[in-house]
């Protein structure tokens, strides 16, 4: 006995429903964000668009690059790179955080325990704890140039 291509159509888009369903009922970056267990506010409030794909690739497009605030200033590359599992964005590219008047490149948020209140960001040379609540709306975010993330100002001359 073979199968006909009609029961194989029905059984495909099924799987192909089944696979999809979760992309087109996560409507908002936010939501994504929640249905995975972190918190809605970790992308700013300028956010254009953002594909998953099946693997946990996530790219987020904003409008611009910027400037927010959490518990310091972070810059917001144009599009932000990460892997998204259950609790966690690591890989991350294209967000960077200011400490001691440095920039760093923040590699991963992971929420270990959510009933802990804490999130963590790791900054590579360090891990910081921040209170969840920091992250539970999208920030404000700033249009920003590079030259100015970078505190540079225009105009310095040397006075002789």
């Amino acid at each position: 006995m073979s199968l006909s291509l009609k029961t194989l159509t029905p059984i495909s888009l099924f799987s192909t429903l089944f696979l999809i369903l979760p992309l087109i009922a996560t409507s908002s970056i936010q939501d994504l964000l929640q249905s995975e267990g972190l918190p809605a506010g970790l992308f700013p409030d300028n956010v254009k668009s953002y594909k998953l794909d099946p693997e946990g690739h996530l790219e987020v497009h904003l409008e611009s690059p910027c400037m927010a605030k959490f518990d310091g200033r972070v810059h917001f590359d144009r599009v932000v790179r990460a892997n998204l599992s259950y609790g966690g964005l690591v890989g991350l590219e294209g967000l960077s955080q200011e400490e001691l008047f440095l920039w760093l490149p923040v590699k991963g948020i992971i929420v270990n325990d959510p009933s802990s209140g804490l999130i963590l960001f790791d900054i590579g040379v360090a891990h910081k704890q921040l209170s969840l609540s920091l992250f539970e709306d999208p920030p404000v975010c700033k249009p920003q140039v590079l030259s100015e993330k970078v505190g540079r100002k225009k105009g310095f001359q040397v006075q002789r």
